[in-house]
């Protein structure tokens, strides 16, 4: 297989070439090391947020928009399509790296994680990257700095130079755009939380509608989680059964039927005392190959209209 973060780094390249028309901005650190801002002082946009889920997946997955409608209005939807789905979901997209430091906070996925291999996925799989540049994409309201940059390079044994930080806040389009096409990688994270080898996992889709832009990130947060957890839509192929398919879709609309920011606001916005059954799409059908299909879930736009506004 080759190097995940040698094809996200193409892509990185396309976004430095094409900065201007895609509304988002370069600047060079102290370190040597690179920022690309996607959604947090520069405006950025669609076209610029599903080149960002591209470096999530590290060119492992098609993106694209369609129109479609929630609660009878028009609705943009992403959708994220891959047969790689172990590499491209849980080895990159996956948002598996803390960045907390004394004045800074973010979120980190993309290949740069494979680098560094030490969540459960990269053993479970054996795949570990080797490449002198990387690319992790970070989810903040505030640009990375120099210890955030030099912290990155020592993990994954770089050059500081070496390593390109495209950043954006969830309130943000390309936020609500990357948002919306975690439904895939979701439902391939609870599988594989349940037990469910994501090798037998051969293609997967995922789908959600566009979040209207907050931002006020707490509003994002809740709105981006809804698209997904009260709109996604996942379909996979797979080559094993499995007694647990349902563990793929989110509880949150059997188990609560209200928006996020309610389910946020009752855990004190303590993630950790979050439910963690409710992340995941709304709606799967998984097909078996050569055996049976299953359809779970089902999508509710009486909360997306709610948490939408509409």
């Amino acid at each position: 297989m080759d190097s995940i973060n040698r094809m996200a780094i193409e892509l990185v390249d396309e976004a430095l070439d094409f900065a201007g028309e895609l509304g988002i901005e370069a600047y060079e650190l102290d370190s040597g090391a690179t920022v690309i801002d996607f959604g947090v002082d520069a405006d950025g946009g669609v076209e610029a947020g599903m080149l960002l889920a591209e470096i999530q997946t590290a060119g492992l997955a098609t993106v694209q928009t369609q129109m479609g409608e929630v609660a009878g209005t028009p609705r943009p939807s992403v959708e994220l399509s891959t047969d790689r789905p172990a590499l491209a979901l849980l080895c990159s997209q996956k948002a598996g790296w803390e960045l907390v430091f004394d004045d800074y906070d973010g979120l980190g996925s993309g290949p740069a994680r494979a680098l560094v291999g030490e969540e459960e996925e990269f053993h479970h799989l054996g795949y570990y990257d080797e490449f002198d540049l990387t690319a992790l994409t970070v989810e903040s309201i505030e640009l990375p700095t120099d210890e955030v940059a030099e912290h990155v390079a020592e993990m994954c044994g770089v050059e500081p130079s070496a390593v390109f930080l495209p950043t954006y806040a969830t309130g943000s389009l390309a936020g609500s755009v990357t948002g919306a096409a975690r439904a895939g990688e979701l439902a391939m994270f609870n599988l594989f939380e349940a037990g469910y080898d994501p090798t037998n996992v051969i293609s997967v889709s995922g789908s959600a509608p566009l979040a209207p832009v907050s931002y006020d990130e707490s509003v994002a947060m809740s709105r981006t989680n809804d698209a997904v957890a009260y709109g996604g839509k996942v379909h996979m192929t797979v080559t094993e059964d499995f007694d647990e398919f349902d563990r793929a879709i989110s509880t949150a609309g059997a188990e609560y039927g209200v928006p996020f920011q309610q389910l946020f606001e009752d855990a004190e916005w303590d993630f950790g005392d979050v439910d963690p059954d409710v992340f995941g799409p709304a709606q799967a059908t998984i097909d078996v190959i050569d055996g049976p299909t299953y359809t779970l879930g089902e999508t509710d736009d009486s909360v997306l209209a709610d948490s939408f506004g509409l």
